[in-house]
């Protein structure tokens, strides 16, 4: 199987482009799920000229293979612990281990968001459409933990836009979300990382560097529009 994207710019290019043609209602929210899903995030916000922010999600791992989620835990006003149970029955990571897990991505999340946030509130999302963006689903339970979090958080509609998922994994979210832009469903699907050439893990520098390009990219386009008309 060869790789579809070259790296994660030329998949959130052809992303972006898809949902530009979604004419999407404003307000726009592009919300990136961290590390990963940020230079897919920069990309769409730049060609929706909409602002950018993180998502803050942690997976669990199974016990045996990490890269499996078995549950998630979102950041938020009300923090929460969502659990794949055929997964993580599957298996076999108990409830206590699961517990345990949550409390080490919990210290992850304060981490991140100390580092990315400095202090910054996150954008509000109440009645706005929020695209959720990440650079590829695999069993979908991240994704699921920040979808509810966002609907708890008043959004009025909810767009989750990946490269590359399972299709299987796209029909169990659906119930989530309003719209699912997704560019490559392949079959069978193993993992993210084997559909794109370059696959390097993205730093916390360079997610910086992304938030605060995407602000003044922002900054700049506000004030463009109150300029004399």
């Amino acid at each position: 199987m060869s790789p579809r994207f070259a790296d994660r710019t030329e998949a959130a290019r052809a992303l972006a482009t898809r949902l530009v043609d979604e004419h999407l209602p404003e307000p726009l929210v592009v919300l990136a799920l961290p590390r990963g899903g940020v230079p897919i995030g920069v990309e769409v916000a730049k060609r929706l000229h909409a602002p950018l922010d993180l998502l803050l999600v942690r997976k669990i791992g199974a016990p045996w293979q990490r890269e499996l989620a078995v549950a998630a835990v979102v950041d938020g006003v009300h923090p929460e612990v969502v659990i794949d149970e055929e997964t993580s029955q599957a298996t076999g990571a108990s409830r206590a281990y699961i517990d345990e897990q949550a409390q080490i991505e919990w210290r992850e999340i304060e981490r991140r968001r100390a580092v990315y946030l400095r202090g910054r509130a996150p954008l509000p999302v109440r009645g706005a459409t929020v695209i959720v963006v990440d650079d590829g689903i695999a069993t979908g339970t991240t994704a699921r933990a920040a979808l509810k979090a966002l609907r708890r958080r008043g959004a009025a509609r909810l767009v989750l836009a990946v490269p590359v998922a399972p299709h299987r994994t796209l029909m169990a979210l659906q119930r989530e979300v309003d719209r699912i832009v997704c560019l490559a469903e392949p079959e069978p699907f193993r993992a993210i990382g084997l559909h794109y050439r370059d696959f390097e893990q993205v730093s916390d520098e360079q997610v910086l560097a992304a938030l605060d390009a995407a602000a003044a990219a922002t900054a700049e386009s506000g004030a463009a529009g109150e300029g004399p008309h």
